[in-house]
């Protein structure tokens, strides 16, 4: 099987494995939208509750763009990165502003909307309207990185799998292969140790045919923190005081 040919094995692993989460039973980019919003820098089990209540309570883009920026943030508190929320409010505003409230279905009108990045923007117009679009974001990059073996820079390795993921999205279903390349990456394709053996692609895995699957991606290197400590002593008889800062 050529690596070009990875969407049928991948999407009916996906069509047998992929979790039950609400946002994937809409085709509502709205809800779409801001269910990629609360999973950014945020684990799904903790989003699921809050995107049900948010979706509660802000069931359209009209409901969440007329409602004070107070009370939206009341509805994210607990969840964190509170400048998401603020970007989903003044986006919410503009599509209703600029858009008549018809939630924007084109790559450069969405990227207009404040917060929406490449990755957002490729998310939900794929899995909302079925565009060819990739949507990257550190599952993808994991996986691809280990199917193609990519080494070196972290730079270079997501510059270089930004074009993969082009070359080996399909015309048919790009949402669901995007999505089952994000489930492979938190299921199946973990950091550290993958599962190979119930991986539906180690039979084209590049990463697992070298022995690299446990060194690819190569971690980001983190620049040391420098820090500074201070510490005074004051002895008062048979006291002694310590200070530490």
């Amino acid at each position: 099987m050529a690596v070009r040919g990875i969407a049928g094995p991948l999407l009916a692993w996906f069509d047998r494995h992929k979790r039950d989460l609400p946002w994937r039973r809409t085709s509502d980019p709205y809800r779409i939208w801001v269910s990629e919003v609360m999973l950014q820098q945020t684990q799904v089990d903790r989003v699921i509750g809050y995107y049900e209540r948010f979706m509660a309570a802000f069931p359209s883009v009209e409901a969440l763009a007329q409602t004070p920026l107070d009370e939206v943030l009341r509805h994210w508190e607990g969840l964190g990165y509170y400048s998401r929320a603020r970007n989903l409010h003044a986006a919410a505003q503009r599509v209703v502003g600029e858009h008549g409230g018809v939630f924007p279905r084109t790559y450069d009108a969405l990227r207009a909307l404040p917060g929406v990045g490449e990755y957002t923007a490729g998310a939900v117009l794929s899995i909302a309207c079925g565009d060819p679009l990739p949507a990257v974001d550190a599952n993808v990059i994991r996986v691809l990185a280990r199917l193609f073996a990519l080494q070196g820079d972290a730079t270079e390795v997501r510059r270089e799998v930004a074009l993969r993921a082009r070359e080996v999205l399909p015309e048919e279903r790009p949402g669901d292969f995007n999505q089952a390349l994000m489930e492979l990456g938190a299921l199946i394709c973990i950091p550290g140790r993958p599962g190979c053996l119930i991986c539906p692609l180690t039979d084209v895995c590049e990463a697992r045919r070298q022995g690299l699957q446990d060194r690819v991606p190569e971690a980001r290197s983190q620049p040391l923190r420098q820090m500074a400590e201070v510490a005074g002593v004051v002895y008062a008889g048979d006291r002694v005081l310590i200070a530490k800062r």
